[in-house]
C-alpha cells in the first residue's frame, strides 16, 4: 500500500501513542513481510524523534507455524533468554501485525501453542508492564477478504479509524470512565444473555490510543466471583488460528460452569481449562470507536466496534487488576446493536447500541441520533 496516509499513521503511533523521544530504545515488530511500508515510516519517524537505537523485526506465521506442529520437548521448553534480555533494554514496543491469512494456525498444535506461550509469558509480562507500547494492524489482501471488501476499501477503512483526532476522543471518553468509577453492579441484557456482575473499586480505564491503534474502548474489570448469569456472543471471533461463533458461557460465582460453540465446544473448553484463572474474566468493555461498526474477524478492530461489549476470560490487566492470573487473554464481542441494554446500578447508560444517558451522547457517532 503506497498512501500518504501511512506517515501520519506512523505520526500517531510514534508521537502520540507510543511519545518516542531522545534516548529511548525502540523494537518494531511486524508479524508479516506486508507491513514493510509502515515499518519504514516508523524507523524514520523514531530515528527523527532522537532514539539512541532502532530495532525492527519481521515474524512470519507460516514459519511459527512449523515450530508448533514439529518441535521437540526439549525445543518448546527452551527459554529464549536473548529475547528478554533485550526487552528488558527497550523502552518503546511497536507491535504491526500483517498475516495475510487468519487460518494460518488453525491446523497447528495448539498444545504446543499453549506450551509455548506459558514459556515465553516473561517476556509478554515485561514488554506490558515496562515499556510504552502500542499494536496496530497493517491492510492486507487476507484481512480485506475476511472483512467483505476490497483492499481499497479495506485500506480506508483502517486508515480512518486510525488517524482519528485521539484527545478529542480522550475526552469524550472521560465521562464514561467516571462514571464507571462510581458504579457497583452492571447488567447486561440482550438475546439469550442476561449478565450481572460488580465493577465496585475497579477503576475505569480509557483505551484512547495509547495502547492501541486504532482504539476506542473504556474497560475495566468485574469483582472475581461476582459474575451470575449467561451470555451468547454474536460476533466471530478467532483464537490460536481457529473461528468460533455463537459461542455461549454460563457462570456461576465468577466461574465459567458451562461453555458452547456448537461443533468448536470441545476446542473452547480445551482453552478454558489452560488454567485456573481461564474460566475467569479478566476484563469488562465498552466499544466506542466510531468508525468502527461492523466486525471483520480482527479482534484489534472488532473489539472496538462502536455498540459492543467485550467480556474477556482469563489474564486481567494490571491497570484494573481484580486478581485474575491466566495465560488465556480471549476478547470475545456481544454486538448489542438493535438488541441490547447496558445498565449502571439503576440507570440505563445504552439501549441497542447506542448511549442514551444525557452525559454520554457526545460519545454517538453523529449519524446516530441523540
Amino acid at each position: 500500500m503506497r498512501d500518504s496516509r501511512i506517515t501520519e499513521w506512523a505520526k500517531v503511533l510514534v508521537e502520540y501513542s507510543t511519545r518516542v523521544k531522545k534516548g529511548d530504545v525502540v523494537l518494531i515488530s511486524a508479524g508479516g513481510i506486508e507491513a514493510l511500508p509502515l515499518v519504514k515510516e516508523l524507523y524514520v519517524a523514531c530515528l527523527a524523534k532522537g532514539a539512541k537505537y532502532v530495532e525492527y523485526e519481521f515474524a512470519l506465521p507460516e514459519i511459527n507455524r512449523h515450530f508448533y506442529n514439529s518441535a521437540s520437548r526439549e525445543q518448546l521448553a527452551y527459554f529464549p533468554a536473548h529475547r528478554l534480555d533485550f526487552m528488558k533494554q527497550a523502552t518503546v514496543y511497536i507491535a504491526i501485525g500483517a498475516a495475510d491469512n487468519s487460518m494460518v494456525m488453525a491446523q497447528a498444535n495448539q498444545k504446543n501453542m499453549i506450551a509455548y506461550s506459558k514459556i515465553t509469558r516473561p517476556i509478554v509480562d515485561q514488554r506490558v508492564k515496562h515499556t510504552r507500547w502500542v499494536v496496530t494492524r497493517y491492510p492486507t489482501h487476507g484481512a480485506a477478504q475476511e472483512a467483505r471488501m476490497s483492499l481499497e476499501e479495506y485500506e480506508d477503512y483502517v486508515l480512518s479509524s486510525c488517524c482519528l483526532d485521539w484527545g478529542v476522543e480522550s475526552r469524550k471518553q472521560e465521562k464514561l470512565k467516571k462514571m464507571m468509577d462510581r458504579t457497583d453492579r452492571v447488567r447486561i441484557k440482550a438475546s439469550d444473555t442476561d449478565l450481572l456482575f460488580s465493577i465496585q473499586g475497579l477503576d475505569g480505564i480509557k483505551c484512547d490510543g495509547r495502547y492501541n491503534i486504532p482504539d476506542g474502548e473504556v474497560f475495566t474489570a468485574p469483582v472475581k466471583e461476582s459474575v451470575e448469569g449467561y451470555i451468547t456472543y454474536n460476533c466471530p471471533t478467532i483464537y490460536q488460528g481457529k473461528e468460533f461463533n455463537s459461542i455461549r458461557l454460563e457462570f456461576t460465582k465468577g466461574k465459567i460452569v458451562k461453555a458452547d460453540a456448537g461443533k468448536m465446544t470441545a476446542d473452547l473448553n480445551r482453552i478454558l481449562d489452560t488454567d485456573d484463572g481461564s474460566r475467569f474474566i479478566g476484563e469488562f468493555a465498552i466499544g466506542v470507536n466510531p468508525g468502527i461498526r461492523r466486525p471483520m474477524r480482527n479482534i484489534l478492530f472488532d473489539e472496538k466496534i462502536f455498540g459492543s461489549i467485550h467480556f474477556t476470560p482469563g489474564q486481567c490487566y494490571d491497570e484494573c487488576d481484580n486478581g485474575n492470573r491466566s495465560a488465556v487473554h480471549w476478547d470475545m464481542v456481544k454486538l448489542l446493536e438493535g438488541d441490547g441494554e447496558i445498565w449502571f446500578d439503576d440507570l440505563l447508560i445504552q439501549k441497542d447500541g447506542r448511549f442514551v444517558h444525557k452525559d454520554l451522547l457526545q460519545l454517538n457517532p453523529p449519524d446516530l441520533p441523540c
